[in-house]
């Protein structure tokens, strides 16, 4: 039994004394009405109203049952006008500055499709590591390995030159002796990361690279701006490198990829993220499967 929706049922037709006139106002068949209130009485145990009488009489019982009634109905109310504020109140998600604004967009949407409203915060790994810890967010996607990851993005190198289409060899970088521009790698700032940054440049000491050829840019803007320049490559996922433009190519023996866990305060929104909207976040971030990988 629906106790709430027979309460109202009970309200209105004790406050008009008909049955007829108590269904119209909650607005059900009167059958209906006849039948939540016998399936109240059944609940209670004894009658709420007088059966004998023309009218719909309440019981004394009834007459003391009518005030809680009305207490439960507007808890009830109150309770539905507070859920349906909190799905206008906004899901605050801190993502990376790589996301695919149109992919972001898709999320947007997906979470307005659910009833909900979502608040992008876009920052760099550090800071979206902090906003999920001290609860400036209510979940974020945090820069961690791949092998511990919700989702794995590979990286390769992007540039604006067709240098070929397989796997780009670090030791093709090597500068020659009378060569005097240094082909780089640059890194983004949301691949300033250990697990990313330390193996790149490892390998690019043992390909006997200089120091100044994988650097680190101030923003991505600024590394874009390298790869533009011929012969410079950005690290970067696929999807990153179609939505800049550039050519993207795998790396030969250093398989590095971006890797996001979900981290929130609360175990529910971690999961909503990570189930309901999954495969939006999925594309957003770039993964294989949300992009088309460039040859």
């Amino acid at each position: 039994m629906d106790l709430v929706a027979a309460c109202r049922v009970f309200i209105h037709v004790g406050e008009r004394g008909s049955f007829t006139l108590g269904a119209a106002a909650a607005r059900v068949p009167q059958s209906v009405a006849s039948r939540r209130i016998a399936a109240l009485e059944e609940h209670f145990g004894t009658r709420l109203f007088d059966r004998s009488a023309r009218r719909a009489a309440l019981t004394p019982f009834g007459r003391d049952m009518l005030p809680p009634a009305k207490r439960l109905v507007q808890l009830a109310e109150a309770m539905e006008y507070h859920a349906e504020q909190a799905k206008l109140r906004p899901f605050t998600l801190a993502v990376p500055a790589t996301c695919s604004v149109r992919q972001l967009a898709m999320l947007d949407a997906a979470f307005r499709d659910d009833g909900s409203v979502l608040d992008v915060q876009v920052a760099d790994p550090g800071e979206r590591a902090e906003m999920a810890r001290s609860g400036q967010v209510q979940a974020a996607l945090l820069a961690v390995p791949a092998d511990g990851a919700d989702w794995a993005v590979p990286l390769g190198v992007a540039g604006r030159a067709n240098g070929g289409a397989g796997p780009l060899h670090l030791g093709s970088l090597r500068p020659a002796r009378e060569q005097r521009f240094l082909r780089r790698i640059v890194i983004q700032p949301e691949d300033d990361v250990p697990h990313i940054r330390d193996p790149l440049q490892q390998a690019g000491h043992r390909a006997a690279l200089l120091p100044a050829q994988i650097i680190v840019a101030s923003s991505l803007v600024a590394a874009a701006s390298q790869a533009i320049r011929a012969g410079n490559f950005l690290l970067c996922s696929a999807a990153q490198a179609a939505d800049l433009g550039l050519r993207w190519r795998p790396l030969a023996a250093v398989p590095v990829a971006r890797g996001y866990r979900v981290s929130a305060l609360a175990s529910e929104d971690a999961d909503r993220v990570r189930g309901s909207f999954g495969p939006q976040v999925a594309q957003a971030v770039g993964t294989p499967t949300g992009a088309a990988e460039l040859a």
